[in-house]
């Protein structure tokens, strides 16, 4: 299973995207700073927006889901429990896991963007996918909802689930860091060994590696693993 893009572009005024990359299966991180392409890429990959030239190909990938940073854009039902039905999910326990039990007669459009954010992962990872686009999966959720989002990112089994995200303080572990600046979408490598070289590593990551810690992956947790590691 893999996505590969041959000379993609995108040109939008000024702005351009240029990429040449596969990506196989597994869970690959793109970081980069606000504006830099990420929700462009994201927007590509799904096939929502064609290049302009080059191509993005998928082999062995029969489905496709995308969810958007600002969750609202998914909404197209007037109760809570009516949107998990229109992804062909049983309304209980999606709200449950969503922490809204008790709610699915809410206008979707009444919750809090936190809430509704919760709501439409939960969905999301109620489905399984070949390929799984994550578009800033950590914004509006306060650190113990992300905390969950990672383990459900960590749960996929099999499948390509690409997250762009530029969260600075709660992430999963992922398999292959890539690089997105300028347009230029670039693969640092595979974790853990492309850490040192990762220019977006948050500073708890920083932090372990001048301490000549070496984290297994990029969580705070492997942060702290490492360092107490070199403690004893």
């Amino acid at each position: 299973m893999q996505v590969a893009l041959r000379d993609a572009e995108i040109r939008r005024g000024a702005f351009v995207l240029r990429c040449d990359a596969a990506i196989g299966e597994g869970v690959h991180l793109v970081s980069g700073p606000v504006g830099s392409g990420k929700s462009t890429l994201a927007l590509l990959l799904a096939s929502i927006l064609a290049p302009d030239s080059g191509s993005v190909d998928r082999h062995g990938v029969s489905s496709c889901l995308l969810s958007l940073q600002f969750p609202e854009y998914h909404v197209t039902c007037s109760t809570a429990a009516e949107e998990v039905l229109s992804w062909g999910l049983k309304p209980d326990p999606v709200l449950g896991r969503a922490g809204l039990a008790g709610r699915g007669q809410a206008d979707p459009l009444t919750l809090s963007r936190g809430e509704l954010k919760r709501l439409n992962l939960a969905c999301v990872f109620s489905c399984s996918p070949d390929l799984l686009l994550l578009d800033e999966p950590f914004s509006s959720l306060d650190c113990a909802a992300k905390v969950r989002v990672c383990r459900a990112i960590e749960a996929r089994k099999g499948g390509i689930t690409i997250v762009f995200s530029h969260e600075r303080a709660v992430l999963p572990r992922v398999g292959t860091l890539w690089e997105m600046e300028g347009g230029r979408l670039s693969r640092v490598g595979d974790v853990p060994d492309a850490i040192p070289r990762w220019r977006f590593a948050p500073q708890y990551l920083r932090h372990a590696l001048e301490r000549g810690a070496r984290p297994a992956n990029i969580a705070l947790t492997d942060a702290r693993e490492a360092l107490c590691r070199i403690r004893d």
